[in-house]
């Protein structure tokens, strides 16, 4: 049984006139009424009763051509749903992101990306680089948002989109000594309690932390790993060490902690936006093209 024969018969049976319907189709009429013989034929029945001046539905054609507009309109959307599949325009994404770039530059990437592509269901998972390149690598993820650099073989399998760089920043606790100043030497930490992220989940970042302090002469004396941001904070507001994030970090207020500029401000860590090299989706590829965009990255 074919679509058009489907079609036809609705036609007829909208217009009870097979002129008519021809013309809505944008075809003749003669290969109409034979369209519609020849399902009649197929199916064994007589579906309209006609005469040279009336078209009716026979009690078997009622049947079939209600059966016959629910499957053309299931037809018709799945090759809507099919061509917007395509296109990106529906689907499913889901991306990793370490802590901060929940608070910089996601929003700025997945406002204009919502707004452009509502029918995408977009899910998260907080993981630190580490974690996202394994889910990377046996596609669990579809792309993330990660410390560089990254180890190998992930920087060869991985297309790595830098997306944003920006300072570093102290972490302390309210009341501390080094609290009421503009900007800090990184020397003045020496001595200090550290809380910092770990380094087998992220070594980029731990170690321009590490570097920094090995250049302003000493080594940051750890008490307390954590792998989330917003725990680090919180255990630097409870007086457990103080801390070196990046600067978007400092919108974590309400924590009880003092977020102070670094002296000489140099040091910038850089997040970027992984994503497999190949067979990537529709969705994926519109979702990396949208973070191009609005960075500003080619």
């Amino acid at each position: 049984m074919e679509l058009r024969h489907l079609r036809a018969a609705v036609a007829v049976a909208d217009h009870l006139h097979f002129g008519r319907a021809a013309v809505e189709l944008g075809i003749a009429q003669p290969p109409l009424s034979q369209a519609v013989k020849a399902l009649e034929t197929e199916l064994g029945v007589v579906l309209f009763e006609r005469d040279t001046r009336h078209v009716r539905l026979t009690a078997a054609g009622e049947v079939f051509v209600a059966d016959a507009r629910e499957s053309l309109s299931l037809v018709d959307s799945a090759c809507t749903r099919a061509r917007s599949a395509g296109r990106g325009d529906i689907g499913e994404l889901v991306v990793g992101m370490v802590g901060s770039a929940a608070l910089h530059p996601l929003p700025a990437v997945l406002g204009p990306y919502r707004a452009r592509y509502p029918d995408v269901t977009v899910r998260f998972a907080e993981l630190p680089t580490a974690g996202q390149l394994e889910r990377l690598r046996n596609r669990t993820l579809d792309v993330g948002f990660v410390r560089p650099p990254l180890p190998a073989p992930a920087d060869a399998e991985l297309d790595v989109i830098p997306i944003s760089r920006e300072p570093l920043v102290v972490a302390l606790p309210k009341g501390h000594r080094l609290a009421a100043r503009e900007r800090i030497p990184v020397k003045l930490l020496a001595g200090e309690s550290f809380v910092l992220f770990p380094r087998h989940l992220g070594p980029g970042l731990h170690d321009r932390v590490s570097a920094l302090c090995r250049a302003a002469g000493f080594e940051p004396a750890v008490v307390q790993e954590a792998v989330q941001m917003q725990t680090i904070v919180g255990l630097v507001a409870a007086g457990c060490g103080v801390s070196i994030v990046p600067g978007s970090v400092a919108a974590l207020t309400g924590f009880g902690t003092v977020f102070v500029k670094l002296s000489p401000a140099t040091t910038l860590v850089e997040l970027a936006l992984a994503a497999p090299k190949t067979r990537l989706s529709p969705v994926v590829a519109n979702f990396v093209a949208m973070a191009r965009d609005v960075t500003g990255v080619r």
